[in-house]
């Protein structure tokens, strides 16, 4: 999300995350952002403001963008309760923005989640969300987007909620949808070069083609006869190279298989999937880009829904 606004000419002076990669991967390519490992719970309202007060003087405008960890609202995690105490995360998110209103102009702010936020067992959560965003003085607007039709080659559906600060006359968020990549092979069909596979001890600048271009060991008897994996499934499932890529998000062993069915994707292959530019690197061990290649909002999309917000606020 952070890539897509700063592309469509927004600063981001702060930056939170609970996970260190994370926060490693950011200041790698966001140099001039001020990053903090930090869980939200713990920090709460009062610690966001202080870091945010460190970077920007008070009586700025600002606009607040993130999305609270999905898997709690997940469809794919069939034993999702509305009871997940990450399900709290955003009332959590209210209450920053809550804080953050008392020392700065907060003009919008974008809130991106998974589809599953609004099944009837989590409704109650989204419609607090929508009505605390309301009291908050926003005007809320919903969109369900799907990344395919922002030029990235993913069939990947989520909701984002659009708060605007309301009786400013700002026009309605509409992102602007734009031809791209339709397909796997659009994407990773000229890498060429194999991989790394893991092992301990290896360095990145040693990779082939990009410091991402790693993946796990092919070690199932699967890998060995490609008519073993099928386009369905969870833990093998193939990508068909002349389609778009179901939604990247991976467990740490269920990395979809490249469409020659001879390994899994590597890192790079996946963000490429995800859109994200061939510059972009990622931190961490292979489990923890995983995890952060699997959250990520996809950057073309992200940047349409930035240049939407810059268009309705005017600017």
């Amino acid at each position: 999300m952070d890539l897509g606004f700063h592309g469509a000419g927004f600063q981001i002076p702060v930056a939170i995350d609970s996970s260190a990669a994370a926060i490693r991967t950011h200041k790698k390519n966001f140099p001039r952002t001020k990053g903090t490992v930090a869980d939200l719970a713990k920090l709460k309202p009062a610690g966001v403001l202080a870091k945010v007060e460190e970077e920007i003087a008070a009586g700025e405008r600002i606009g607040v963008i993130g999305g609270p960890p999905c898997q709690g609202f997940s469809r794919a995690n069939t034993r999702s309760k509305s009871s997940d105490p990450r399900n709290q995360l955003p009332a959590l998110y209210l209450d920053i923005v809550r804080e953050l209103q008392r020392y700065y102009v907060v003009e919008f702010i974008v809130f991106e989640n998974v589809l599953g936020i609004r099944d009837k067992k989590h409704m109650d959560t989204y419609c607090e969300i929508v009505a605390g965003l309301q009291i908050l003085g926003f005007d809320v607007s919903e969109q369900e987007l799907c990344s395919l039709d922002f030029g990235v080659p993913q069939n990947r559906r989520r909701v984002v909620l659009f708060g605007m600060r309301q009786a400013q006359g700002y026009d309605e968020v509409k992102p602007r949808k734009r031809k791209g990549l339709s397909s796997v092979r659009e994407a990773i069909g000229e890498i060429g070069a194999e991989p790394a596979f893991f092992r301990h001890g290896l360095d990145p600048a040693e990779f082939p083609v990009h410091p991402n271009h790693w993946t796990m060991k092919p070690k199932s008897p699967r890998f060995g006869d490609p008519k073993l994996i099928g386009t369905d499934g969870r833990s093998f499932k193939r990508l068909e190279w002349d389609k778009a890529s179901p939604t990247v998000a991976f467990g740490h062993r269920e990395i979809y298989v490249h469409p020659d069915g001879k390994r899994r994707l590597s890192i790079y292959e996946s963000m490429l999937l995800q859109g994200f530019p061939e510059d972009f690197v990622l931190e961490g061990n292979l489990s923890e880009q995983v995890e952060q290649v699997s959250n990520a909002v996809p950057p073309p999309l992200a940047r349409s829904v930035a240049r939407a917000v810059r268009l309705a606020l005017g600017c």
